[in-house]
């Protein structure tokens, strides 16, 4: 039986075993109850990156959220490269979104206004989609063209 000190002791030990096993290689790491998160740079930030690579978590997005730390954002990760469109719905927070090709070049970066239903497409086929705060894409310089380096945690889809 473990006493209130001992489970203490394998909730941290448990943490920092999962905090250090995540670090540096770009690869997924992941809290409980939480999607699996990476470090992207994009222009001259790092931000932290929810990954979203199922139908479920595509779907359900940042929905229902009240805000997001400005360093954060979420990667959508879809099968194909595709044209893509997103809305809205249900999502509180005004939203920069950067659309990436296969090949990791910025197609196109849209603003989105909360609760929006209108469908935001991508002016060119794309494999990601990542949503920040919005300036936060303004604020970072990324631009169309730009060439970004997505993490290898953020690389495949479960369609």
């Amino acid at each position: 039986m473990m006493t209130g000190r001992d489970h203490t002791f394998a909730t941290l030990l448990t943490f920092c075993l999962l905090l250090a096993g995540g670090c540096g290689n770009g690869a997924a790491t992941t809290t409980a109850g939480a999607l699996p998160t990476v470090p992207m740079t994009i222009g001259s930030k790092t931000f932290t990156l929810e990954i979203a690579n199922d139908n479920l978590e595509r779907e359900k997005g940042l929905m229902r959220r009240d805000s997001m730390p400005a360093d954060h954002g979420m990667i959508f990760v879809f099968p194909d490269e595709q044209r893509l469109g997103f809305y809205m719905k249900n999502t509180r927070i005004p939203l920069d979104i950067i659309f990436v090709n296969a090949d990791g070049v910025v197609v196109s970066i849209k603003q989105m206004r909360p609760y929006d239903v209108s469908t935001t497409y991508t002016d060119a086929p794309a494999k990601w989609a990542i949503e920040l705060n919005q300036g936060q894409a303004a604020a970072c310089g990324a631009k169309v063209g730009d060439r970004l380096s997505v993490p290898e945690g953020a690389r495949e889809s479960e369609r």
